[in-house]
């Protein structure tokens, strides 16, 4: 089947809030997110939490060869206390917008049902700063959102996320070299092989399980003990992203040449996307037999890209 690629809405905050930094020069979220790894691979964080994301693999990690694969630079900045934080942050605004993240989503009060810490993690982009407030455009469908500056520091202290360091943000963002979106996916395709591999030397939480382990891990997790918050984690995110992440793959591997890795990427979109409707039905042992169907499509991928092209 040729490869069909989506387009709408879906929780892309780190690529959708890169391409706000980058501006008329940006290229599309799908090669931004292409180009972070995040489609290469699948990981069961810790043994228990699934992700349609490499093994070992967070925004943090996928983004600096990201943005040399798309040809910027940035200023990255973290950590200090909330003084130091705010300092950074009201100077660097004199520049312009500043990137933001992780932030703890569920300290967004503006944000409807969110009341307290989730454990999830978020990124925005900071637009102005006053004593009170700050003026943000969240990409989860808030631009020119104004959010109580407690609220804020909250978040971006990010005490409750697995990983990421406090008041980490970006600035100074400069197109060093001009790449075609072609030739940015080209250039992620080593990325995209490391992260297959699961070879990392980032830490890892105790009984992680990566790519086929995952999928089936999560197929007899599913098929036994598919709990209230395992079906709400997978319905409500991993799956959606997932799935779209798949399938941005496939049409950018299609567009670079890569074509039997495409057509990989296609399948793996489309099993991960069939994951939905049995989940939210409780059709456990359907959505168990979609995951098996999954797990040998980590290494042939892996192996298509390192031949393919």
């Amino acid at each position: 089947m040729t490869p069909f690629a989506y387009t709408g809405s879906g929780p892309y905050c780190y690529a959708n809030s890169f391409a706000m930094m980058f501006g008329g020069q940006a290229p599309s979220t799908a090669v931004i997110e292409f180009a972070t790894g995040s489609p290469f691979g699948m990981q069961m964080l810790g043994g228990t939490l699934p992700f349609f994301d490499p093994y070992g693999w967070d925004p943090e990690a996928g983004s600096e060869g990201a943005l040399a694969a798309l040809g910027w630079t940035s200023t990255l900045s973290k950590g200090g206390d909330a003084d130091d934080a705010l300092s950074r942050l009201r100077s660097a605004l004199k520049d312009g917008p500043v990137w933001i993240g992780p932030v703890e989503m569920g300290h967004l009060r503006h944000q409807p049902g969110m009341s307290g810490p989730i454990e999830a993690d978020h990124y925005v982009v900071v637009l102005e700063l006053d004593e009170d407030s700050v003026l943000m455009h969240d990409p989860h469908g808030h631009p020119y959102v104004r959010l109580p500056l407690a609220n804020f520091m909250a978040a971006w202290r990010a005490e409750t996320l697995t990983y990421g360091d406090a008041y980490t943000m970006r600035t100074d963002f400069v197109r060093v070299a001009e790449m075609s979106e072609v030739e940015t996916i080209r250039a992620s395709i080593p990325a995209a092989i490391h992260w297959l591999s699961m070879e990392t030397t980032l830490p890892v939480p105790p009984g992680t399980l990566g790519n086929s382990r995952a999928a089936e891990a999560l197929a007899a997790r599913i098929e036994t003990n598919c709990d209230k918050g395992l079906r709400a984690h997978m319905v409500h995110f991993a799956v959606g992203v997932g799935a779209r992440r798949a399938a941005d793959a496939a049409a950018c591997l299609a567009r670079a040449g890569y074509r039997k890795a495409a057509r990989i990427a296609d399948e793996q979109a489309r099993l991960i996307g069939a994951l939905q409707h049995p989940l939210v039905v409780h059709r456990h042992a359907a959505a168990a037999a979609i995951l098996r169907d999954l797990a040998p499509t980590y290494d042939r991928m892996k192996a298509a890209l390192e031949h393919d092209g």
